[in-house]
């Protein structure tokens, strides 16, 4: 790899340069591609947990060359994948660009509502959502497998480069999942993103009529049956492990057939959750930079002077963090490989667009919650909710007692909102507002839920500022969001979904669950380690200025200054 020798700082009022490789870059030439890398559950900690066990090309390369914040936080309180990937995308908040869950209730159709989906757009294929091996619960409530990106209601720092970069950039956005795909594409580029069911990538007919012939080349070539009859093996001596005196935890997560002990086998190439299986390890970022690898070379992109975007979500860290816990075994050799499959992704760009022609910029969506089984075993409090589990009689009685009704108030809960039956309310002449801030109230009393905060409040300002209720309002949308946000106590989580319990999960507003890495690395960007805290919602602003370009239409970011030339 060409990596930076050193950064020259040169007498005020001359140029900030880098010295690649013999080369002195000048700070306005413009970098042939923006590399957006996004990993999927990597919370900020982990990279420096790891970091003796990182090779010299991938994590390490990042770390050692660029300018790296260590202090970096989302700041709405809901972090779950789609959340923060459109907040990365469009450096503003849920509230403006209105990806508020990943799953939220649409009033007008009275039916669930999927992030991405959209039934104008239908696949290019027949690989939808298989209803009898999906584990993604809000990919399964999708009412349709169309899929687009027209539920953003900002532009992001892919439009505009499209808008903003002359010559016809070219823009794409590959991901396992659809969400981490389609809103880092944006609204002007093209996405790619795996589809369980059928074993391919695929994509909708937003994008284009049919599939290029490289892309139906890639599906055929049999790299995602290859692991058929294998299994994921620990990469390196269990010795070499923090937690390899850790395998086959009983608070894991006994996924059928992939078991919570190495090695983990992914079975029959036809199996029932053979693909799935796949995602839930390594091999899904592996097939992910494959296929990415694929697209730069079939694309051309960095081919010319013309500044290409592509955007690369890695999700396996996300799955395998919910079976197994950040704190895992699992976990920590899930890096390592990812680690070598960045490095090797990263020496693709290197020898196709060139390193030193180009700003990679990584980070995450989301953090994560440790396992409660692994935090008791530690003294630290920490449970799973359920409200099956609650007692909730006293709120039934006081909610009785003011409104002559309680159970049948409430139609769903859906992470991290509570729905309020409009249809009751109407037939019981129920104020909506006063029956929704006296339920916030009587949740608030249940163990394991710190605040019940009402819509209703939250448009009116009535409400405490605080840090809670500020990323609270951060991630409210007047159109989507629930009737009351219920924030968790610290190291309590839902932890059942449809049948699967989890061993962990993220979408509080606790600092495990918002705390990223944001790295930036290119062309005049000097190496350094920045401790001052910053948000995520600065990234897509400093991109901007980066290339001179205009932010989002949404970005309510800072630029960060230690990452321009």
């Amino acid at each position: 790899m060409k990596l930076r020798a050193k950064q020259l700082c040169l007498t005020t009022g001359a140029l900030l340069t880098g010295l690649w490789s013999g080369t002195v870059l000048a700070e306005t030439q413009a970098p042939r591609l923006v590399l957006q890398i996004t990993v999927d559950q990597l919370r900020g900690d982990l990279l420096d947990r790891n970091r003796e066990h990182f090779g010299e090309g991938g994590f390490a390369y990042l770390l050692e060359n660029g300018a790296v914040y260590s202090d970096a936080h989302h700041r709405h309180a809901n972090t779950e994948t789609i959340v923060g990937h459109a907040t990365l995308a469009t450096g503003t908040d849920p509230a403006v660009h209105g990806m508020v869950a990943n799953l939220w209730f649409d009033r007008k159709t009275g039916r669930p509502y999927y992030n991405v989906q959209d039934a104008d757009y239908p696949l290019l294929s027949q690989g939808g959502v298989d209803q009898s091996s999906e584990i993604d619960p809000t990919q399964r409530a999708a009412t349709t497998d169309g899929r687009s990106p027209s539920a953003i209601l900002s532009s992001t720092i892919a439009d505009e480069i499209s808008l903003g970069v002359a010559g016809g950039p070219k823009v794409f956005g590959v991901s396992v999942k659809d969400r981490g795909a389609i809103s880092m594409a944006g609204h002007s580029g093209k996405a790619f993103w795996f589809s369980k069911s059928e074993g391919r990538f695929i994509t909708s007919s937003y994008y284009m009529d049919r599939y290029p012939d490289w892309v139906s080349a890639w599906n055929d070539n049999g790299l995602a049956g290859s692991y058929a009859d294998g299994a994921w093996e620990l990469s390196d001596a269990k010795a070499s492990y923090r937690f390899g005196d850790a395998d086959d935890m009983e608070w894991e997560t006994d996924f059928p057939g992939f078991g919570r002990a190495f090695p983990h086998p992914y079975g029959a190439g036809d199996g029932k959750y053979y693909t799935t299986l796949l995602t839930l390890s390594p091999a899904g970022d592996e097939l992910t930079a494959d296929f990415a690898k694929a697209l730069i070379d079939a694309e051309q992109i960095g081919a010319d002077e013309v500044t290409d975007y592509l955007s690369v979500s890695f999700s396996s860290t996300d799955y395998v963090g919910h079976i197994f816990g950040p704190s895992s075994l699992e976990t920590e050799d899930n890096l390592r490989r990812l680690d070598r499959t960045l490095a090797g992704f990263l020496k693709y760009v290197d020898e196709h667009v060139g390193l030193e022609r180009t700003l990679v910029v990584l980070s995450a969506d989301h953090g994560a919650a440790e396992v409660p089984g692994y935090l008791t075993s530690l003294g630290i409090p920490a449970s799973y909710f359920n409200f099956e589990d609650v007692d909730k009689r006293p709120a039934i009685e006081a909610m009785k007692a003011e409104f002559g009704i309680a159970e049948e108030l409430v139609e769903s809960f859906s992470q991290p909102y509570v729905y309020l039956d409009q249809a009751v309310l109407d037939e019981k002449g129920l104020d909506k507002p006063a029956v929704s801030r006296r339920l916030a109230e009587e949740l608030q009393k249940m163990p394991g839920i710190a605040y019940a905060i009402s819509s209703d409040d939250l448009r009116s300002g009535n409400v405490a500022r605080t840090a809670v209720s500020e990323a609270v309002l951060a991630n409210f949308h007047p159109d989507r969001s629930g009737d009351i946000y219920i924030v968790f106590e610290p190291h309590w989580f839902v932890g059942e979904f449809d049948g699967l319990t989890v061993a962990a999960t993220h979408g509080s507003p606790w600092s495990y669950d918002t705390h990223v890495p944001i790295i930036f690395s290119g062309p005049g960007i000097a190496p350094q380690r920045i401790a001052r805290r910053v948000e995520t919602v600065d990234v897509a602003a400093t991109i901007a200025a980066y290339l001179k370009i205009k932010p989002p239409s949404g970005s309510r970011g800072q630029v960060l200054t230690e990452a321009l030339p």
